[in-house]
């Protein structure tokens, strides 16, 4: 282990799942710019090689962190290499089908709910042990305005985004006592190819057009708006430094205020 230093001392270390591309590689891209050295793991290989070409060969690792021994395997890489850590971002996600929850697969359900609520277990048991002997830390679970309201045709979506944040408050409890915070940021509809595959999906399940969908999400918040990665990074910064050292246990929504996620008229 060799640690990561600068003129002005040891830098701060951040993990980051789903760094490599998306929301992930944005909230990445603003924390080396604050500063910190960002690990991040990712299961595709275009985007590990792409960070790796940016910030170096030992900042980024192959990984499906649905899979706990895949998880384990590069922890242990990750504790040879920094021993510390500041940060745990779970940022690990996937939509899940948009389908009636009777034409939802087994196999579709497992899967969503693996990569968007059992892998911030997978990846937090490791990191805990690290941030109690330091007596410090922020654990940041990347939830969804799905996890505060009802989504319908969304399912395993929505149940694993209400279990991160009931994960995030219990480990808030749970860790309080050694100095580490955990929040859930919940964010309305990211723009980027993500939210538009969504919207493709739901047009054809609803017999309605794209563009239809997207006003429908839009009208979604008081602000009639999407949100940028960018507005999630600066969250993400925010709550992990000096202005976030009393907020614990909350689930923050980053959304222009989402009215409901209901409000169809086609039903």
């Amino acid at each position: 282990m060799s640690e990561i230093s600068t003129a002005n001392g040891i830098r701060k270390v951040a993990l980051i799942t789903a760094g490599g591309s998306g929301i992930g590689r944005t909230i990445a891209d603003s924390l080396v710019e604050d500063g910190y050295h960002v690990f991040v793991i990712d299961a595709d290989q275009t985007a590990v090689d792409n960070f790796k070409q940016t910030h170096g060969i030992q900042s980024a690792e192959l990984c499906d962190v649905a899979d706990p021994d895949c998880v384990d395997r590069v922890m242990a890489l990750f504790k040879e290499r920094y021993g510390r850590i500041n940060l745990l971002v779970n940022n690990a996600g996937i939509a899940g089908p948009t389908a009636a929850i009777e034409d939802i697969s087994v196999s579709d359900w497992q899967r969503t709910v693996d990569v968007d609520l059992n892998s911030a277990f997978y990846v937090t048991r490791h990191i805990v042990p690290l941030m109690k002997e330091q007596r410090e830390g922020v654990i940041l679970n990347i939830s969804s305005n799905a996890g505060q309201h009802g989504f319908p045709l969304r399912s395993p979506y929505t149940a694993s985004k209400w279990g991160l944040i009931g994960l995030s408050k219990t480990w808030a409890m749970e860790l309080g006592p050694w100095g580490i915070r955990v929040n859930a940021l919940c964010p309305g509809s990211v723009s980027g190819p993500r939210i538009d595959g969504v919207i493709n999906r739901d047009a054809q399940e609803r017999g309605m057009t794209p563009e239809e969908i997207r006003h429908v999400y839009e009208r979604q918040s008081s602000l009639r708006t999407f949100v940028n990665s960018e507005d999630i990074a600066a969250m993400v910064g925010f709550l992990a430094g000096a202005g976030g050292r009393h907020i614990s246990g909350q689930a923050i929504a980053i959304d222009g205020h989402t009215e409901g996620l209901s409000n169809w008229l086609d039903n």
